[in-house]
């Protein structure tokens, strides 16, 4: 289904990536689209392991050093986060001088498969990150459908609303009941469900965790995990402050963010774009949904934080790149317009830029190195950061 949708410039980071390392993770939520990737880049000479398969997992069960030795080219392994206990086998494989083949290791993200192939592997994977679709990818004119729906392929391109909420209410099921355990989180998913709606209705604001485990008669350190294991799952963002000596009191605590706001809306319980459109937290859904596109857009995942001070001088996002600060922020608004915190924010952090991103298409100054973007610019920007 999701071939519909054409994701170039992921496909180039694959192979780019494929080039330099002889082991490659490509990470993600379930159901983003990362197997449909694999068969693109796969050819006659690829070979495919599922390893929710049972003769695929009993193959490598029994004798996996002896089944992946022999073969040349590309091999895909899916689902790798259910035998870790491969990662040893594929670093002996990598090692070979000749390099006959390379490895396509697709994972539903998780903090043990991440850590665990980080050291097993080191110096032999790459890693890239896979959400669901961006506006890049699906158009501009899908820009809004995108934002109500979210990004995962069968949720954006279901037939109509209904059944895009059905599968995304699904899809938080399938989750709570089959990922619970494995994840490490002692909550039934009933629980785990109260634990998610609740971050939903912090999306965008500061994060508390003593408060959400008071919620949930949980201690901090057991809140704070699960939240830990929902952002390795890449289904939350906790998105760090940034400190500087500007001689003011700084906001420290996190902030929080579902990173797909089809999974924000679901949680809330918004069906139709009308309802997410008359929701009290429409300005923090389109914050975050805009936030997640420049994050992924600037290749930022390692660079992204926001900043605020206790006086209210705040800037949703900072990045930092090589010593240069870009501020963002996002506003759901036609014509948006310059604030005092805007400029606090250009003087205090010494600036490079500042683009005020909004849902319009015109990209226009607001203010020496304050730049109105829509959203669907974010790519083209990113080059010159």
């Amino acid at each position: 289904m999701n071939a519909l949708v054409q994701r170039p410039r992921v496909l180039e980071a694959v192979r780019q990536a494929l080039k330099r390392s002889p082991v490659v993770a490509l990470l993600g939520p379930r159901q983003c689209g990362k197997t449909t990737l694999a068969h693109q880049l796969t050819g006659a000479d690829s070979h495919f392991f599922d390893l929710e398969s049972t003769l695929d997992r009993q193959a490598l069960s029994l004798a996996a050093e002896r089944t992946l030795a022999p073969l040349r080219g590309m091999v895909v392994l899916d689902e790798v986060q259910t035998m870790p206990q491969l990662l040893p086998v594929l670093r002996v494989l990598a090692d070979r001088r000749e390099t006959p083949a390379r490895f396509l290791l697709l994972g539903s993200a998780s903090p043990d498969l991440i850590r665990g192939a980080a050291e097993s592997l080191a110096g032999r994977v790459a890693f890239v990150q896979l959400g669901g679709f961006d506006v890049t990818e699906t158009g501009a004119d899908s820009a809004d459908q995108l934002w109500e729906r979210g990004g995962f392929p069968r949720s954006f391109l279901a037939p109509n609303d209904a059944g895009s909420y059905a599968w995304r209410q699904d899809f938080i099921e399938t989750f709570l009941s089959r990922d619970t355990a494995r994840f490490g989180i002692a909550l039934p998913p009933e629980g785990l469900r109260r634990f998610w709606t609740m971050l939903a209705h912090l999306h965008g604001g500061s994060l508390n965790a003593a408060e959400l485990g008071r919620a949930l008669d949980l201690d901090q350190k057991t809140a704070s995990r699960y939240v830990d294991i929902l952002c390795g799952a890449f289904l939350v963002r906790r998105l760090p402050p940034w400190f500087e000596n500007t001689g003011k009191r700084l906001v420290k605590a996190h902030k929080i963010y579902l990173r797909d706001t089809g999974l924000l809306h679901a949680l809330l319980g918004l069906r139709t774009p009308m309802e997410v459109r008359s929701h009290p937290r429409l300005g923090a859904s389109w914050e975050g949904f805009a936030l997640e596109h420049a994050i992924n857009l600037c290749n930022a995942e390692r660079d992204a934080y926001f900043w605020g001070t206790h006086g209210g001088a705040e800037l949703d996002l900072l990045i930092n790149r090589g010593g240069a600060k870009i501020g963002f922020e996002f506003k759901f608004s036609e014509l948006p317009t310059t604030t005092k915190s805007m400029r606090v924010a250009m003087t205090d952090l010494k600036l490079k830029r500042l683009f005020v991103v909004y849902p319009g298409t015109r990209r226009f100054e607001l203010d020496d190195d304050i730049i109105a973007l829509p959203l669907t610019g974010l790519l083209a920007e990113s080059a010159s950061l």
